[in-house]
């Protein structure tokens, strides 16, 4: 039997990449699965796969910039589910500018996302587990960007510095709650995201439509992009009992491109 059978995950951005491999996983692993995306068509197919692995799955259309839209997303993934035990942060988007060309909108919608989107889902989390006097855990979406600030991603690592500051303080917070929060920090996934990364970068350096993506690869010690799988692969065993003595991290997993 696995180890979270019967819980209760809600994982956030979960239509598609990363987020998708992680709901799979969690469902494989035994949990049944909450879905919040903004895109209606891509968590309601997710939900599908997994049901079809025999696991219960409820999807919310949601904003999670939106304070109150992630909480009644917890809200209802307890009542439509029975349960709630992990809460995955993982909605974000990337922006690829120039710290001398970022507007004033470009900064309030990543922050709005990748910052406000990790702390009312950490906020709404707590206290559902309180409410339930039970304990649980909440994960995280950091980066290699949130532990080396990258050129022409400034903004975007500063967010993902900001999410393993909040990790660590919401750690020290509820701890005592017997709630441990941690993040996972993946490096060059082959994503949408990673695509549109590249098509940006080659719009304003003049490098060719996938250099920028290889250039990044080539650096990676085990010699491959990153999968969505190799990710949520981690976050399962965050997820998991064997992660119950862990609070408060932000651990790379990247195939060996930084090293800390």
């Amino acid at each position: 039997m696995s180890t979270i059978h019967g819980k209760v995950a809600l994982v956030t951005g979960g239509g598609r990449g990363i987020g998708r491999a992680i709901a799979l996983r969690l469902a494989d692993d035994g949990a049944d699965i909450a879905l919040v995306d903004t895109n209606e068509r891509n968590i309601e197919a997710v939900a599908a796969e997994i049901r079809e692995r025999g696991k219960k799955a409820t999807t919310v259309v949601a904003d999670v910039s939106s304070r109150q839209q992630l909480y009644d997303a917890v809200d209802h993934a307890e009542s439509a589910l029975g349960g709630f035990d992990i809460m995955v942060n993982n909605a974000g988007i990337a922006q690829v500018q120039p710290l001398s060309a970022v507007t004033e909108a470009e900064v309030r919608t990543i922050l709005g996302v990748n910052l406000e989107g990790v702390l009312w889902g950490i906020q709404a989390a707590a206290k559902k587990f309180k409410e339930r006097n039970q304990p649980g855990k909440i994960i995280n979406a950091s980066s290699i960007a949130g532990h080396d600030g990258f050129a022409m991603l400034g903004v975007y690592s500063a967010t993902k510095f900001a999410v393993r500051a909040l990790t660590q303080a919401a750690a020290k917070e509820y701890a005592a709650d017997g709630i441990t929060v941690n993040s996972y920090c993946p490096g060059i996934v082959g994503t949408d995201m990673w695509v549109e990364i590249d098509e940006r970068f080659a719009e304003l350096t003049g490098a060719l439509k996938g250099a920028t993506y290889k250039q990044y690869v080539e650096g990676i010690a085990l010699g491959r992009a990153e999968t969505p799988d190799d990710v949520a692969g981690f976050v399962s065993y965050l997820a998991s009992p064997d992660a119950d003595y862990m609070t408060g991290q932000s651990p790379i997993i990247d195939g060996g491109l930084i090293y800390r």
